[in-house]
């Protein structure tokens, strides 16, 4: 490296610029956050958090945690005058996997999930994070929505409706509802219990 490119360098870095930290506070109420800035571990006072998706009357927002990793940019190149501008994935924060399948989202995909596992506060370094199975998510796909929380689970396609809880499934789709390792029921009736009376006789229960 030449003379003129380190001293560039050591400008650039004198500079103020986006920088990475992790959130060592949070203010939920007015949606604001301390980070640590890395790898100096300075910590910043009250700043905004990121702000999520506001469009219109349609807001989106899913506050941080002490020790999410965040992106932090300078307003107009002020070092006193930080924003956070998004959250990232690292080695001890991963990116969630589906629930459906297990699988990490593609490309053209989208999952909302909660219960993924804090991150670790302070310096631990621990990658073991304990996930809630109770927890609700919501997966858009190319062919279905799918919504779900804990053993039970609603999935839209083009041509059907699907609705899982434990091991009782029932589809609707053009031919009509099936209900499968179930019962139907009423407030007076169940359909598996289900006999006609037959003067003083009964008849048997459902068939076919």
């Amino acid at each position: 490296m030449t003379h003129g490119q380190m001293a560039t360098a050591a400008l650039v870095n004198r500079s103020a610029h986006a920088v990475f930290g992790v959130v060592s506070a949070v203010d939920p109420v007015n949606h604001a956050i301390k980070v640590k800035i890395q790898p100096d571990d300075i910590e910043t006072g009250w700043i905004a958090d990121v702000g999520g998706v506001q469009a219109g009357d349609l807001r989106i927002t899913c506050p941080s945690e002490p020790g999410t990793h965040v992106v932090l940019l300078p307003i107009e190149g002020d070092a006193e005058h930080l924003v956070a501008i998004g959250s990232v994935f690292d080695t001890v924060v991963t990116a969630p996997v589906s629930p459906l399948d297990g699988s990490i989202i593609q490309p053209g995909e989208m999952l909302i999930r909660a219960g993924c596992g804090k991150p670790p506060a302070g310096n631990a370094l621990s990658s073991s994070m304990e996930e809630n199975a109770q927890a609700g998510w919501c997966q858009i796909g190319r062919q279905a929505v799918t919504l779900g929380a804990g053993n039970s689970n609603l999935v839209i396609s083009q041509d059907q409706i699907i609705l899982t809880v434990g091991g009782v499934k029932a589809i609707l789709s053009a031919d009509g509802l099936k209900v499968s390792s179930g019962d139907v029921q009423t407030a007076e009736h169940s359909l598996n219990n289900h006999f006609h009376l037959v003067g003083t006789q009964s008849t048997g229960g459902p068939v076919g």
